[in-house]
């Protein structure tokens, strides 16, 4: 175990992503600073008789296209089959050989761990609703469960049951890459991909793994999640213009727009990398995890648990929000996220809030969930490579209680060193990382 002295610096060395702005890094990029939308009307589901009629789909994406043995595979969920692709690109990119029983990188696998914020898998549909559909008498207006139960287990597939867990990413991950270290999946909803980053990065510092796939992975687009969503009047409704849907800290905004995806980052001691030659993106700096202990749908009124995570986040990377450039934030497009964030950066930054640039990109993707952490932390990391921030979009008509820098509708050219990555769950799970340019020097 090693002393807060000595413990290891943690470097990303590799990122990959599949979202409905495209199938890797490249394409979001261009899609972020291009401002263009991943929002369309719904196709995986007859949608036309819901309060909402689109979403942010991954489209014309098939893993068997980027993976030698995708016969290893077969039935994985729509999720798995993401994670698949923004695995290999992340590996590709950080020099690690996927997919063979003898790598020749030199990696000691028993030193590589996985840790993902993952959704349950897509559900079986036909199946489910096939089975209360047979079972519904219609003349005596009941159901006759025996004879629904028959034919469910007539149709199921017990493939189609193990992929709805989910841990089945993980384990997808893990016959990929061969890692055979320290492998944790979690699902703290909106927040478990960054959760999922800032975790694995502790299990690298403290000497455990050298190094981790880290990242998230959802797909929540079908009749039973749309419904939930719609219940909790959580989505917009703006059925009319779906590509300005989501709005972040808009006057006009209604609701998130729901999407799907997954990003991964390879995460690496600074060891391990100089030892490889590994090219390194950027550093993990600091990690900030807490709980509202609230309500379960909603944040604390006066944001205290997103301030506690920003405050714990900078404490453990040594910084002060001086040092902050940019914050990437959670940014849902819903009324209260964005008002209770603001509300929360204010208390921490205080009356420097007003300075810091802080945007969010679920204008342009939607809202991956469980996956939407770890693609906005490899915007960060993007947003640090390029100097250039990326911009909220559709924020034509400003919220007059909101009145940070939320850079409207247009990437900004500017330093960036150090950005924070703020991600907040239901249930009251906040997490958030603070990212880094990588220099020498500690």
């Amino acid at each position: 175990m090693r002393t807060s002295e000595t413990r290891e610096r943690v470097v990303v060395t590799g990122m990959g992503i599949v979202c409905p702005l495209g199938h890797d890094v490249a394409s979001l990029w261009e899609g972020l600073l291009s401002g263009r939308s991943g929002v369309g009307r719904t196709t995986l589901f007859d949608a036309s008789t819901f309060p909402t009629t689109f979403d942010a789909e991954v489209k014309g994406y098939d893993f068997r296209r980027h993976i030698r043995h995708p016969e290893f595979h077969e039935g994985c969920s729509r999720g798995s089959g993401f994670v698949l692709g923004a695995t290999v690109q992340a590996c590709k990119q950080a020099k690690i050989e996927v997919e063979t029983s003898k790598p020749a990188d030199g990696i000691d696998r028993t030193r590589m761990g996985i840790y993902l914020g993952a959704g349950e898998g897509s559900l079986d549909n036909d199946s489910f609703f096939g089975s209360i559909i047979a079972g519904w008498d219609a003349e005596q207006q009941r159901m006759v469960w025996p004879r629904s139960i028959r034919v469910a287990m007539g149709q199921m597939s017990a493939v189609r049951e193990l992929e709805q867990e989910p841990n089945m990413a993980a384990g997808h991950t893990a016959m990929l890459t061969g890692a055979r270290g320290p492998v944790r999946s979690c699902l703290t909803a909106c927040a478990a991909s960054t959760q999922a980053v800032g975790e694995a990065s502790m299990i690298i510092r403290r000497g455990d793994a050298d190094i981790m796939v880290a990242g998230g992975v959802h797909s929540m687009i079908h009749p039973l999640g749309i419904t939930g969503f719609n219940l909790l009047t959580a989505l917009s409704q703006r059925n009319d213009s779906p590509e300005t849907a989501s709005r972040p800290f808009s006057g006009t905004r209604d609701g998130f727009v729901i999407g799907e995806g997954a990003a991964i980052l390879i995460l690496e001691s600074l060891t391990s990398a100089r030892r490889r030659g590994v090219p390194i993106l950027a550093e993990i700096a600091g990690y900030g995890c807490s709980s509202d202990a609230f309500r379960v749908t909603d944040m604390h009124e006066e944001g205290r648990g997103a301030a506690q995570a920003m405050i714990a986040a900078l404490a453990d990377a040594g910084l002060t929000t001086d040092d902050i450039d940019y914050i990437n934030t959670h940014g849902t497009s819903t009324q209260e996220n964005d008002s209770i964030e603001t509300l929360a950066i204010k208390t921490v930054f205080k009356d420097r809030a007003r300075q810091v640039p802080v945007s969010s990109i679920k204008s342009m993707l939607g809202h991956l969930i469980g996956a939407a952490g770890a693609a906005e932390i490899i915007a960060s990391v993007l947003a640090i490579h390029h100097n250039i921030v990326p911009p909220t979009m559709n924020l034509h008509d400003p919220d007059p209680k909101l009145d940070l820098d939320y850079v409207p509708n247009a990437p900004r050219k500017m330093p960036v060193n150090t950005v924070m990555k703020e991600s907040f769950g239901f249930g009251g799970q906040n997490n958030v990382v603070i990212l880094k340019r990588f220099r020498e020097e500690a």
